[in-house]
């Protein structure tokens, strides 16, 4: 398989460029040589890359720039889709477009199903949202896939903020009313992978197995870490920030598990091992 990765410097990008060398040629593009809004070079990249799936995980991602900088993130995270599906379209092949729990607004007491109807709260959710429209509306091979909560190696995630503070502080206040699923993005890469091998078009929740809060996340990394910093919890309402987050995103993947043939592994497992290999 010839897979295409926009996005490729990217957190998840990065992950997916190595499960699916895998199984073949696996090429990644991303800024500044490639610009997914740029129509003609999405096109030309899709044209020369010959590829059998096109995957997008290029997104603007900064939820609190995207209050002041609505713009950029729609274009990105919604005129780059609709470019990009639309050209992996021309060229009839899939298209995998990689969203986000951010499309709810948390509103809801248990996990999300890939039915529920989104409404986000903030302009990073808004675009996200308005990227699935535009990949649905663009192809009918599209696996559109929500996830959460994402790290991996290399990026600027929750446990390496939490590394950072706890380097230099004794305690540390995280809030514990917001409730989410944390995500490998190995763990996420593995899962798309076995779900691109079939022809199951259609929208998916991808996220490691149970829940947790803010503050239990980071109990834990604390705890498999030795480290001897303390975790205090507080309400988000402490820290106000510019973009309102859902307080309850807590994703159910079991519709992308019948597909695959397996379940997601618990958050807590998934955790344990990127911190044992991150040191």
């Amino acid at each position: 398989m010839r897979t295409l990765i926009f996005g490729g410097k990217g957190q998840l990008g990065r992950t997916l460029l190595e499960v699916f060398s895998t199984e073949g040629t696996a090429i990644g593009l991303d800024l500044p040589e490639l610009d997914i809004a740029n129509r003609y070079a999405v096109l030309s990249a899709i044209r020369q890359g010959a590829p059998d799936l096109v995957i997008n995980a290029a997104a603007y991602t900064d939820v609190e720039a995207a209050e002041s900088h609505p713009e950029a993130a729609f274009r990105a995270n919604d005129m780059g889709a609709r470019i990009v599906a639309e050209a992996a379209a021309m060229q009839g092949v899939p298209v995998v477009y990689i969203s986000t729990d951010y499309v709810f607004d948390g509103e809801k007491k248990t996990p999300y199903v890939p039915g529920d109807r989104p409404r986000p709260l903030n302009v990073y959710g808004k675009s996200k949202e308005a990227g699935e429209r535009a990949t649905r509306a663009a192809t009918s091979k599209h696996f559109i896939v929500r996830t959460a909560w994402m790290y991996g190696p290399g990026g600027n995630h929750f446990i390496e903020k939490i590394r950072r503070a706890a380097s230099v502080k004794s305690q540390l206040r995280v809030v514990e009313d917001e409730i989410g699923s944390p995500t490998s993005t190995h763990d996420l890469a593995l899962a798309l992978l076995a779900l691109c091998r079939t022809q199951a078009y259609g929208v998916y929740h991808a996220a490691n197995a149970g829940a947790c809060s803010r503050y239990e996340m980071a109990r834990e990394i604390v705890r498999l870490a030795k480290w001897k910093t303390k975790i205090i919890p507080c309400s988000s309402a402490e820290y106000p920030a510019a973009a309102q987050r859902p307080r309850y995103s807590v994703l159910d993947s079991s519709a992308l598990e019948r597909q695959i043939g397996r379940k997601m592994r618990p958050w807590q497992a998934a955790l344990k091992d990127y911190l044992g290999k991150e040191g």
